[in-house]
């Protein structure tokens, strides 16, 4: 596959966009952060729903997809930002007055609108059950990955003789996203220039050249960086990078899956050379939850 110039500098340059924005809300504060993935759930959310649409040629009122999106939200604000001031916020405690204590009206939403969406399950009787089955499944696809994302923000300041003063919170996350767009960069690098052998009939553009390469060079870069800026311990680095890198790829692939499904070359139009929200971040979605579960068991 021949490297297409124009192809990779339209990606450049909304790349250069992307990494801005991307930048500003990892790194400001933990509003900017919370409403960059805020922003990111609500457009995943959205794409989503087109996509079953699509793949079960159905309509879904527009209703029950906010009723959607709006539950996904309500689970980053509970995991993604336990105790903190965003969830306090969101939490909308009231005094019941009676002397049983505070309301959390947050809880009382979800369950509302809980009991809402399995309403529409038992008595919609034109959207199929594996449809059904699907639209939940973006709890566990979309919104509880970018919860598990949005939780490690929850990390207090760590000192270590051998490392800098660190939030650790901002260094799981930046290491996430960077390892995803090293892999992803290398990956279309080296699979334009010597890619032969085709990774999967799902993305046929990829191969297993690109593939092992850019995972690779993800390992490489990161580790370096660890060990140039002692932010994290070499071997925890790379293993992170691994990790992205394997899921990450499976992600895309999962993506590309359901595109097929529905007959769509991108998600959406949001980026160009990049397509839409679910283009742009398939690869967090699955990397997130993996490298939440070795941070948390193991780091």
């Amino acid at each position: 596959m021949a490297l297409n110039v124009a192809t990779l500098k339209t990606r450049s340059l909304t790349a250069v966009v992307f990494v801005v924005v991307m930048l500003a809300g990892l790194l400001w504060n933990a509003w900017s952060f919370f409403i960059l993935f805020t922003v990111v759930q609500f457009g995943c959310w959205l794409e989503y729903l087109k996509l079953v649409e699509k793949i079960y040629s159905t309509t879904i009122d527009t209703l029950i997809k906010w009723v959607f999106a709006i539950c996904g939200f309500t689970l980053i604000t509970v995991i993604g930002f336990p105790g903190t001031s965003i969830d306090s916020v969101f939490s909308f405690s009231h005094s019941s007055g009676i002397g049983t204590g505070p309301i959390n009206l947050k809880f009382l939403v979800w369950v509302a609108l809980f009991i809402l969406l399995l309403v529409f399950v038992f008595q919609n009787k034109v959207i199929s059950l594996n449809a059904k089955w699907m639209l939940f499944g973006g709890f566990i696809y979309i919104s509880l990955s970018i919860a598990l994302m949005c939780n490690f923000w929850d990390n207090h300041f760590v000192t270590d003789e051998n490392y800098v003063l660190l939030e650790v919170g901002k260094v799981y996350t930046c290491a996430i996203i960077f390892s995803i767009w090293i892999n992803d960069t290398m990956a279309y690098i080296v699979g334009s220039m010597i890619g032969k052998t085709p990774f999967s009939k799902i993305s046929p553009k990829k191969t297993w050249e690109g593939t092992i390469g850019g995972a690779l060079l993800c390992i490489v870069v990161i580790s370096l960086i660890a060990w140039f800026s002692k932010l994290l311990p070499v071997k925890d680095a790379a293993i992170i990078a691994a990790l992205c890198a394997i899921f990450g790829t499976i992600g895309d692939l999962f993506e590309s899956k359901l595109k097929r499904m529905a007959n769509v070359k991108d998600s959406g139009t949001i980026m160009p050379g990049h397509g839409g929200f679910l283009d742009r971040f398939d690869s967090l979605l699955f990397a997130a939850p993996a490298v939440w579960l070795y941070v948390r068991l193991f780091i």
